[in-house]
């Protein structure tokens, strides 16, 4: 099989198949990688009337999925699609990442990505089924819950990714939901997509995806599997697989790390009543999967809603100062019908109620989300207060000062402060592999530049991060070389990743960003966490973290201010 790209011209209501070419699948091996080449084709056009940076809602600003490399062979952890856009949030490039079914179906539809430029009309439906593309009059679903949308879809297609209310609305925090339990974080990729007046993108795919050594699949399967089973965080009886993301709040709480009333603290006592076995004995939730995966780490109730995830709960509850599961269960599906980042959104009321000093009670904080979904007036002063952020992005649910590698990779993250982009969770808070340190920055500066190439490389193979806690570079590997036929190495992706992260940073210099944009609020250097337990809870260093942070940017191939001293490097097997 020979994927191609499918460019798409929204406003023409065009489509045109072109071949992936073989210098940029070899260099990008797809997904991240891919999507990240494919937006550099449309920077130049994203510019308007010599603006410093690009406008992100411009038609000739693309948006642009990419399935991985090994999706659609039921691998574990291996359907994710990366989502690369200008970000409304980070004033550069960004690629988000979506779990569920949309890059098996991609895959098997032949396409290895989707460009979309042009803005329709009208609110439109992106149909793809195997070759054929349709353009859906989606009138009648602009500005219904993805709930809705997803019922409305229901059976006709193997894979879905939708807007909601919030991004017909406007709002900054408005994101992308696909596969129902699945969204694309705070980045903005709402709103992009609105730009666009693309409602939704549903794929069917029917082609079948064969690997060249089926044997060699099988047994790099058969390995994956068994370190999954073997790893605790994933398969344990406190791990992913029977509590989702959600596990980690004990553990944050345990750290003194979990961000607490708008992170003025890193302690909260009523924790273990909001913790995720209350909520699993409250809500008797149950495991949704992504194909090929044994660890089933959405969780949902009975009656279909969500449960939150560490950001969500943990957000819902410490940082606002509430002990309230209902609230939380509550915060977290509203969040997800609306199209809403619902980390973002907690960020936002927290930093509300620490400004005005009014305690965040349940009915404000539901009165809150609904002006964050309709950005009424009450809604557009929200967003535009002040509120903990890097490079526009509301922090997650673990509190920098806890873990300096951590704090490291949320400040120099390209495309914003995401915990789990350079893997420091495992070794700083999770003590996988080995621990390390958590309360210094010496050899952290290494840790974030090769975690971040490890998390990129399985990003270009449709690899999802949290599965970076069992499965290594090694076993990625053997998937890859099985399914191409080609021999790879892990020292091959490695190699990959730290060539994504660069062009990455690279797309972001000529997008105006530079090292003033890869910091951290002042409070994380000038007030210190709460201690207990034996733990000590400083401030960050500011000179140690200054320091580490330049010694990235030496590792990346970057001057002190943040910006390329060279053009980016590509995969040694490229050339």
């Amino acid at each position: 099989m020979h994927p191609e790209i499918l460019h798409i011209d929204l406003t023409a209501a065009t489509s045109r198949r072109v071949p992936c070419d073989a210098p940029a699948l070899g260099c990008a091996r797809g997904g991240r990688g891919l999507a990240g080449l494919l937006l550099a084709s449309s920077l130049a056009t994203a510019f308007a009337d010599n603006a410093p940076r690009p406008v992100w809602g411009a038609p000739g600003a693309a948006v642009c999925f990419a399935p991985g490399r090994l999706a659609g062979f039921d691998l574990p952890g291996a359907g994710h699609v990366s989502l690369a856009f200008f970000s409304p949030r980070t004033g550069g490039a960004a690629v988000a990442t979506l779990g569920g079914s949309l890059g098996h179906a991609l895959a098997r539809a032949r396409l290895a990505g989707v460009v979309l430029t042009g803005r329709s009309a009208r609110p439109v439906g992106l149909a793809i089924r195997d070759d054929a593309v349709g353009f859906v009059d989606a009138a009648g679903l602009a500005g219904r819950t993805t709930t809705e949308i997803f019922d409305s879809l229901l059976g006709e297609y193997d894979a879905a990714a939708v807007t909601g209310p919030a991004a017909l609305s406007g709002s900054p925090l408005a994101t992308v939901a696909a596969d129902r339990w699945h969204d694309a974080g705070g980045t903005g990729a709402g709103l992009a997509l609105a730009a666009k007046n693309l409602v939704f993108l549903a794929v069917a795919g029917t082609a079948e995806v064969r690997p060249a050594d089926a044997a060699g699949l099988d047994a790099a399967r058969a390995a994956m599997e068994r370190l999954i089973a073997a790893a605790p965080a994933l398969a344990g009886p406190c791990g992913f697989g029977r509590f989702g993301t959600a596990a980690l709040v004990d553990l944050t709480a345990g750290r003194r790390m979990q961000p607490t009333d708008n992170f003025r603290r890193t302690f909260f006592p009523e924790s273990p009543a909001v913790n995720a076995p209350c909520l699993e004995t409250l809500f008797q939730g149950h495991g949704e999967t992504c194909p090929g995966c044994p660890v089933g780490c959405r969780r949902v109730d009975a009656t279909g809603r969500l449960l939150p995830d560490v950001d969500a709960l943990s957000h819902f509850t410490a940082l606002l100062g509430l002990a309230d599961p209902d609230l939380a269960v509550f915060a977290r599906q509203y969040c997800l019908e609306q199209g809403l980042d619902a980390a973002g959104c907690a960020v936002v009321l927290a930093a509300e109620a620490e400004r005005t000093g009014e305690a965040p009670a349940p009915g404000r904080v539901r009165r809150g989300l609904a002006s964050l979904a309709a950005m009424d007036a009450a809604g557009r002063a929200l967003v535009a207060a002040p509120a903990l952020r890097v490079k526009g992005v509301e922090l997650p649910a673990f509190d920098p000062r806890g873990a300096c590698g951590l704090a490291l990779s949320l400040a120099v993250g390209a495309s914003g402060p995401d915990p789990w982009r350079a893997g420091c969770l495992a070794h700083e808070l999770l003590r996988k592999p080995v621990a390390t340190d958590r309360f210094t920055f010496e050899g952290k500066a290494r840790a974030v530049f090769l975690g971040e190439a490890a998390v990129a490389a399985v990003a270009c193979l449709a690899g999802c991060p949290w599965l970076g806690l069992a499965i290594g570079l090694e076993e990625w590997a053997l998937a890859l070389a099985a399914v191409t036929g080609e021999p790879v190495a892990a020292g091959d992706l490695a190699a990959l990743g730290q060539a994504v992260v660069a062009r990455e940073h690279a797309q972001n210099a000529r997008c105006g960003l530079t090292a003033a944009d890869g910091d951290l609020p002042r409070r994380f250097f000038a007030e210190p966490g709460s201690g207990g337990d034996g733990i000590d809870v400083p401030p960050l260093d500011r000179a140690a973290f200054l320091a580490a942070r330049a010694k990235y940017y030496r590792l990346c191939g970057l001057s002190a201010e943040g910006l390329p001293l060279a053009a980016p490097r590509e995969a040694p097997w490229t050339r």
